[in-house]
């Protein structure tokens, strides 16, 4: 077997166990199937370190595959003490289309992650009577959801996961077992592709070292 064959699992796995090591796990509860791809997306919110998660299976979510909510026993508390929950559908069945949480690629499934992790990030800036009031809009605006929904994709990729974000999506709009009707809706509401793209370049620009010419 060639060197290479072994060398890029072990440093996979090198890497893997440095960014488990690296985040606060002590509170995080998360399931054993998706540990992989939850403590790669945390590893791109270091602020979310001291912010309690729990990752959580449940069999059918409404509309959605994941849905991040503050936990309700710490809703009143003070925002820096608020815990959340990020719900993950068990199956997921889109228009006659049913998947599980097997059937999608590992980068995808991080992709999901972190922009539910940017709704924590949304959520931890919102004072209590802001996060009802965003809880009403949300369920009577359809332009406060895209807003929402555009705010926690523009979080993950302003955390450097831009690419994790354009295989999500590309993984729903190129997927030619789903209907029109769903890709509509997936482009009414969130960012496009082309303004990831657009995103994650104007992040490379901005994160680059000003060059000083000479005299």
């Amino acid at each position: 077997m060639p060197l290479t064959h072994l060398t890029v699992p072990i440093l996979y796995f090198a890497c893997y166990m440095l960014s488990a090591q690296s985040i606060n796990l002590e509170n995080k509860i998360i399931p054993q199937s998706l540990q992989k791809e939850v403590i790669e997306a945390l590893s791109f919110y270091p602020e979310l370190a001291d912010t309690a998660i729990e990752f959580k299976f449940k069999d059918n979510i409404k509309k959605s595959t994941m849905q991040a909510q503050p936990r309700f026993t710490s809703f009143f508390r003070a925002k820096e003490y608020r815990e959340y929950v990020i719900l993950i559908s068990r199956r997921i069945q889109i228009e006659g289309e049913k998947f599980t949480m097997d059937d999608i690629p590992s980068e995808v499934k991080v992709g999901w992650i972190g922009h539910e992790l940017g709704h924590v990030i949304d959520y931890s800036q919102r004072t209590n009577m802001g996060m009802l009031i965003f809880g009403l809009k949300y369920l009577f605006s359809t332009a406060h959801i895209k807003e929402v929904e555009r705010t926690a994709d523009t979080y993950a990729i302003a955390h450097n996961m831009g690419d994790y974000i354009l295989k999500t999506k590309n993984f729903i709009l190129d997927n030619a077992n789903l209907s029109e009707k769903y890709k509509q809706r997936i482009r009414k509401l969130y960012i496009s592709p082309e303004e990831v793209m657009e995103l994650i370049n104007k992040n490379k620009v901005e994160e680059e070292p000003e060059i000083v010419g000479e005299e």
